[in-house]
């Protein structure tokens, strides 16, 4: 019984290309959630004092508030 097989129609792709579709899929996740925070981080700081004073932050909080979106900086609840 002889198999003949088809390359051109293989859905398997091959490892090392799936490997390098993974890292790059990484990384562009990652750049993306930078970029996010960076947005955050700029417009908190074209708050002023008194803005930020009304949401419950200070102006040295800002880095840590942009680098964890997902975390209430007053400590009472996760931010959704």
């Amino acid at each position: 019984m002889a198999t003949t097989y088809n390359a051109s129609t293989s859905r398997q792709t091959f490892s090392p290309i799936r490997l390098g579709l993974s890292f790059l899929g990484d990384r562009c996740a990652a750049l993306h959630e930078w970029y996010g925070c960076q947005r955050i981080r700029a417009r908190l700081l074209a708050l002023s004092d008194r803005e930020l004073y009304d949401i419950g932050i200070s102006r040295g909080e800002i880095d840590y508030v942009a680098s964890n979106p997902d975390v209430d900086p007053r400590g009472t609840r996760r931010a959704e």
